[in-house]
């Protein structure tokens, strides 16, 4: 699951999901399944938000694959397919392909600046990976 919008003028979930997607998301990713009725309840308390849209967004993020849907009775349950974690790395992953396909070295140049800011960990594993790949060769 490939998530084309990237607005890089936000930050976190928001970079990926519109405002209320996020929202949920970071709800259902809390929890372990929840209700529309559930997820709607906690949207509430910071502002009032309407069922039916709350129900509109969760039944698009299941046609979209971000979230799975199973019957319960007569309700229906949600929960994410990925966890965040899970999800955060295939859409950096995706995303640092897709610039490395478009971009090249260019892309690297930017990441290797970037590292003037991390800590000597990274740094470290970057090396030990760096590493590797010239011992697969």
């Amino acid at each position: 699951m490939l998530i084309r919008k990237f607005n890089k003028n936000e930050s976190g979930l928001n970079r990926f999901f519109g405002p209320l997607e996020a929202k949920i998301m970071d709800i259902l990713w809390n929890d372990v399944e929840m209700t529309i009725k559930d997820v709607q309840q906690v949207l509430d308390r910071e502002k009032g938000t309407n069922f039916n849209t709350v129900m509109t967004v969760m039944n698009r993020l299941v046609e979209k694959g971000i979230l799975q849907k199973r019957a319960e009775g007569r309700s229906s349950l949600y929960k994410p397919v990925l966890s965040r974690d899970q999800f955060l790395h295939t859409q950096s992953k995706e995303m640092t392909n897709e610039l490395m396909d478009e971009f090249g070295t260019v892309v690297v140049s930017h990441m290797l600046d970037a590292l003037e800011d991390v800590d000597d960990d990274l740094v470290a594993k970057l090396e030990k990976k760096i590493k590797e790949l010239k011992k697969d060769k």
